[in-house]
């Protein structure tokens, strides 16, 4: 597998994108290798179109990866490699990606209770990580911004079980 995912991250990083995240899962229809790019955060501007992988994005890298597979490794069974993006309600896994969507809507499931509540929902507005050493994104007590409608609420990245981008239209 640490092979697949090497394989997988060189020829990312060839077209430009960065492995988001690699599967090997054995499925109803047999084993399928899943393989998630994404656009690097310093490919980003202000557009919502930068931050889009596209279905040619996704065919290169399938097409490229599948052909280096077949040379460089073997798998003991048969699979199918599917490549995808993260999505519009993609996870939100690190303080930078939460400051990388600074300003859009985002949903966050905490292990203890924030100002009495597990779930929130809101426009993240900013992040505070002043702690963090430079170049880092190893802050345990960063705390991310947002906005709801009944305020500003401030969310220890350490009681985030779970977040995500929601869809917007």
């Amino acid at each position: 597998m640490r092979q697949a995912r090497s394989i997988a991250e060189r020829v990312a990083r060839d077209a430009g994108l960065e492995i988001f995240d690699v599967q090997l899962r054995r499925e109803a229809i047999g084993w399928v290798l899943r393989i998630v790019i994404d656009r690097p955060a310093a490919a980003q501007d202000a557009t919502p179109a930068a931050e889009v992988v596209t279905v040619a994005d996704c065919q290169r890298v399938s097409g490229d990866v599948g052909a280096a597979l077949d040379v460089e490794f073997t798998f003991e069974h048969a699979y199918t490699l599917e490549v995808s993006s993260p999505g519009l309600d993609r996870p939100l896994r690190h303080i930078a990606d939460c400051r990388r969507f600074r300003g859009r809507l985002a949903q966050f499931v905490t292990s203890a209770p924030v100002d009495r509540q597990r779930h929130l929902a809101g426009r993240i507005v900013a992040v505070d990580d002043t702690a963090a050493a430079p170049g880092t994104d190893d802050v345990p007590d960063a705390e991310i911004v947002i906005e709801t409608e009944r305020g500003r609420h401030r969310i220890p990245w350490s009681l985030v079980s779970r977040a995500r981008l929601e869809v917007e239209f």
